[in-house]
């Protein structure tokens, strides 16, 4: 199965642009071939939206999410956007297209809001870990933050999936100087195809974006990287982060088999070999015996140990 990953730099808040790239990709990407298009979290609006979220949500029953899916006839994909519910609520979601159709929109589980990250504040929390069928291929797909929690990607090994697609926005410097987001993607990308055995699809983005919730380039126009956005921020900074991109594919035996530019958009293709997954499981089969009704069973008993109005210790 061949895959692309489009590592894009989309302009904040700006859906009509950033969806007319995305279906041009989608486009690109099956005449080359490609059964599988990948894009980055929040593709479709940029990361920074801040109180001006809503701007940018679409409903899944919306005239440019139809034209996303129409864009998927005879191919595949996932692309990250905003996703307003019918009850009004919204999420950082991932849709999954594949032939034409939606197949459902994936749910950030695990919304962070320290530091430079407000997603908490902005989005709903999703409640379900999905995977969906595609040619021999069961495929799981997370977002971010998610990734940090290692119980969800065990959510998809337990249903099965011998692929994951992880989507993320991360950015130069917006954990702080001590810590390097780089390295540690790099650790977590190749950790859970490594012990998992499966392949991970990993697509961050490009691009710069101001914390004010506009394009870096306005906010130098109208002077408002200001120092209240660095004290927001935590830094000395102007208060506009870049992102870093290396998106990369990982095999089964965690192994970077093809790696994008760091800082700049790009464009990555693999093909997936189900015969590297089956060598992987028979060579070095780590999970084969997890039971996941121990793992339910244990929750059982650490979660209610107690009964209704007694104090834990």
């Amino acid at each position: 199965m061949k895959v692309i990953v489009y590592q894009t730099a989309p302009q904040l808040l700006d859906v009509k642009s950033n969806l007319e790239d995305v279906i041009r990709k989608i486009h690109q990407a099956r005449e080359k071939g490609a059964h599988l298009v990948v894009f980055p979290e929040l593709a479709l609006t940029g990361y920074f939206v801040r109180e001006r979220y809503h701007e940018a949500a679409l409903r899944l029953d919306s005239d440019e999410i139809k034209s996303l899916a129409a864009a998927s006839k005879g191919t595949a994909a996932v692309v990250g956007f905003i996703e307003e519910s019918p009850s009004m609520n919204f999420y950082n979601s991932a849709l999954v297209l594949v032939d034409g159709e939606i197949v459902f929109a994936y749910r950030k589980l695990n919304l962070p809001n320290y530091g430079v990250f407000e997603e908490a504040k902005i989005f709903a929390t999703g409640k379900q870990v999905r995977t969906f069928k595609l040619q021999d291929f069961h495929i799981a797909v997370f977002i971010c933050n998610d990734m940090w929690h290692p119980s969800v990607p065990c959510l998809g090994i337990t249903q099965k999936a011998d692929i994951f697609v992880t989507l993320f926005n991360s950015s130069q410097g917006s954990m702080g100087s001590e810590f390097s987001n780089i390295e540690t993607w790099e650790i977590i990308n190749t950790f859970y195809a490594r012990i998992f055995g499966i392949y991970n699809i990993c697509a961050n983005r490009a691009g710069e974006e101001c914390l004010t919730g506009r394009r870096k380039q306005d906010c130098e126009e109208a002077s408002t990287c200001s120092a209240m956005d660095s004290k927001d921020a935590g830094t000395d900074k102007i208060g506009s982060y870049r992102f870093w991109g290396g998106s990369e594919i990982v095999n089964p035996f965690g192994k970077v088999i093809s790696r994008a530019a760091l800082y700049e958009p790009d464009e990555i293709d693999v093909f997936i070999s189900r015969d590297l997954l089956r060598h992987k499981k028979i060579l070095l089969p780590y999970v084969k015996n997890d039971d996941p009704f121990f793992t339910y069973r244990e929750l059982k008993r650490i979660l209610f140990k107690n009964e209704p109005g007694t104090q834990s210790s």
